[in-house]
């Protein structure tokens, strides 16, 4: 009999493809987004294909029809995946959405013509008497009884598991950008060589990935040290400025362009002639106490606070550094 009801599971993926296509791009933020998204990836190509491939009953029993929508759904995704890759499109969101979509949408239009024409078409059954006439339930050995349930149990955890950790919010590495460019906002033409009292600027700039509100400390030192015998000797260490900056988390974004979260276009000074290098140092929300009040141009060559240049050049603080010369006027 030719009834769109013997066909509501193929009509129930293309409502659900669409539905998902809808709901991205109106309510991304949704939680429905993830939950009909996992079966649209993982069940509906390979369901789609098997009930196009096998339109009877006799062809696959139901067991097999489900194991196989699965094996196939994990197959076919990354292929989709891959030929997009070759393709000007890319791999991204809305080609793979688009593409995956298609796929199920078109096999499951073909399911449902070689349903029609069947002469034995399989129909998934609601009703669990029903159910087990079609496995065979009352033919089966006890031991093929257990080993049904424990397949039937597996496929279930294996679903709530996928959807547990895809619906979870997960964190991602934790860490913060910290940049520094030029006055036109490239990561080029920095002022390196200036005169006593010459004014530049540059762009200083911090971005939050740090999955939590973090209060950033920049403190900035002018330094002029040498290399000798396997390590570092400062011979001034000059206190430059510092300012803080509270920011909230940011997460990253893969899809679209790079876009800055907070920059601060800074413009010094130098009094002193001489050749520098100029620390910038970041701090989350401690900061080390310096052995006495920090003031502009104080040398703490020969202080504890030699400590944080020392640390910066072993990477223990996260920092960007300047070579800058200074010349008389």
């Amino acid at each position: 009999m030719k009834s769109w009801k013997n066909a509501w599971d193929l009509l129930a993926i293309i409502s659900l493809s669409v539905l998902l296509i809808l709901m991205i791009y109106l309510f991304p933020e949704s939680i429905f987004r993830k939950v009909i998204g996992l079966p649209f990836i993982l069940f509906f190509p390979g369901y789609s294909l098997i009930s196009f491939l096998f339109p009877e009953k006799r062809d696959l029993d139901v067991i097999e029809r489900i194991a196989l929508s699965f094996g196939l759904s994990v197959a076919i995704t990354p292929l989709v995946g891959l030929a997009l890759n070759y393709t000007p499109f890319g791999i991204r969101l809305t080609p793979i959405l688009l593409s995956l979509a298609s796929f199920n949408i078109v096999f499951s239009l073909l399911a449902v013509y070689k349903r029609f024409k069947a002469r034995d078409p399989f129909i998934p059954l609601l009703e669990l008497n029903q159910l087990k006439q079609a496995i065979g339930w009352e033919e089966m050995s006890k031991l093929d009884k257990i080993l049904t349930v424990i397949l039937v149990i597996s496929i279930i955890a294996s679903i709530a598991v996928l959807i547990y950790i895809i619906i979870t919010p997960k964190q991602g590495e934790k860490f913060t950008e910290f940049y520094i460019l030029g006055p036109k906002g490239k990561a080029a033409d920095y002022p390196t060589k200036l005169r006593v009292g010459q004014n530049a600027t540059i762009i200083i700039g911090i971005v939050n990935h740090e999955y939590r509100t973090v209060n950033y400390t920049v403190e900035i030192w002018l330094v002029n040290a040498t290399y000798e015998n396997n390590r570092t000797v400062i011979h001034h260490m000059y206190f430059f400025d510092r300012f803080n900056v509270t920011l909230n988390h940011t997460p990253v974004n893969i899809e679209g362009n790079w876009t800055p979260q907070w920059e601060k276009p800074y413009t010094f000074s130098i009094d002193k002639p001489g050749r520098y290098k100029m620390w910038f140092l970041l701090f989350k929300d401690y900061v080390p106490p310096l052995p006495s009040k920090p003031e502009k141009m104080k040398d703490f060559a020969g202080t504890e606070a030699e400590k944080r240049i020392l640390d910066a050049i072993e990477g223990k603080i996260q920092s960007l550094n300047l070579n800058v010369v200074v010349r008389g006027i």
